[in-house]
């Protein structure tokens, strides 16, 4: 295949991914009914680059499909815009675009803020968008994450092009981990510098998000960290890890805030794991409380377990303005074995994933 093959294969792929994207969503007679605690979509999300946008404005209204445009004119009246992320699926990274490009056509005042670049490397994606450097070094001197090209380029890319600023809004991955394992008190032991790339306050007090991260560590796979400890050594390693998952929260917060006050009247658009944002806890809830005057939505991906009759339940409602319906990703495993396996040819990424600063 000669060069200009290719690159008319690819431009064809895209216009057909981008067509599929546009017109795969529920006719005008598709429905939401009652069934018990679930709400029924009365249509089939058709495959990957299907989606059904639910309005439920947390839980505040009878839930209604609704198309893009109708999110677009509503999210244009927020300072703040979450959009959650099933991480590397195909349509909520497309939705995340159409929503980051048709909000700036309304709101030309706009930045966006990303969870995928750490803030010791805002300098990098800065020196991208003034094109002083190339794409490669933005991926690996920015420590881009595995799939930017494919998931995050479209949003890079238009904010490029428009001379949007793009805020690298993480904490840097390995002092998640030192924070993991020494507690939040290893903070103190940084030079300023170091320590500026973390919030200046984290927020560990009982509450909601608290919890739920809590039920969180006690039924996730991998998370257990029982054992033959006493109770405080396991309430201290719970809380360490609490503290790890808040000092991502409060830092993505406080980089929120921060170009906020730097930047009278500027709009966010912000996107991250959705359980940053779900049921508005997390980031969000940390934006709030170092502006508490904004006006903030979040939209919240739901993969559907059964796409022929894409579903949600009433506990769903809360986790934002928005429901984003998706297709489901396949099972990583079936079988115990392949379990067992995986965890053997990964155990060296995994025994590096400590704190090493």
């Amino acid at each position: 295949m000669s060069k200009f093959q290719f690159s008319a294969a690819v431009m064809l792929g895209a216009v057909l991914f981008i067509s599929a994207c546009e017109t795969a969503k529920p006719t005008q007679e598709a429905r939401i009914n009652k069934d018990g605690e679930n709400y029924v979509v009365s249509a089939p999300i058709d495959g990957f680059f299907s989606y059904v946008l639910i309005e439920t404005q947390m839980g505040k209204i009878t839930p209604k499909i609704v198309d893009i445009d109708y999110v677009l004119a509503d999210l244009a009246s927020y300072d703040v815009v979450f959009v959650g992320e099933a991480h590397g699926h195909v349509t909520n990274h497309y939705i995340q675009s159409k929503l980051f490009s048709g909000l700036h056509k309304k709101s030309p005042n706009i930045a966006l803020s990303m969870e995928q670049f750490e803030r010791r490397q805002q300098n990098i994606v800065d020196q991208y968008l003034a094109s002083e450097i190339g794409e490669e070094s933005l991926v690996f001197d920015g420590k881009a994450w595995p799939h930017y090209r494919s998931s995050y380029r479209p949003l890079v890319e238009y904010a490029k092009h428009n001379n949007l600023p793009v805020i690298a809004a993480e904490i840097p991955s390995n002092l998640v981990s030192c924070i993991s394992e020494k507690g939040p008190e290893f903070l103190s032991s940084l030079p300023d510098e170091a320590r500026s790339w973390v919030a200046e306050d984290l927020d560990l007090e009982d509450g909601a998000y608290k919890d739920k991260f809590y039920r969180f560590m006690d039924g996730a796979a991998g998370h257990s960290i029982a054992g033959n400890q006493s109770d405080e050594e396991l309430a201290r390693k719970k809380l360490n890890r609490y503290a790890a998952q808040v000092s991502r929260d409060d830092t993505m917060a406080e980089s929120i805030a921060k170009h906020i006050s730097d930047n009278p009247g500027r709009k966010v658009f912000h996107i991250t794991g959705s359980f940053h944002s779900a049921e508005m806890l997390g980031t969000p809830e940390r934006v709030l409380s170092r502006l508490p005057d904004l006006k903030i939505a979040n939209i919240h991906p739901i993969l559907v377990n059964d796409p022929k009759n894409p579903s949600f339940s009433a506990d769903d409602l809360k986790q934002g303005q928005y429901l984003l319906l998706l297709y489901p990703v396949p099972k990583r495993f079936v079988q115990m074995k392949n379990i067992n396996a995986f965890i053997k040819r990964t155990q060296a990424s995994l025994d590096k994933d400590t704190c090493t600063y």
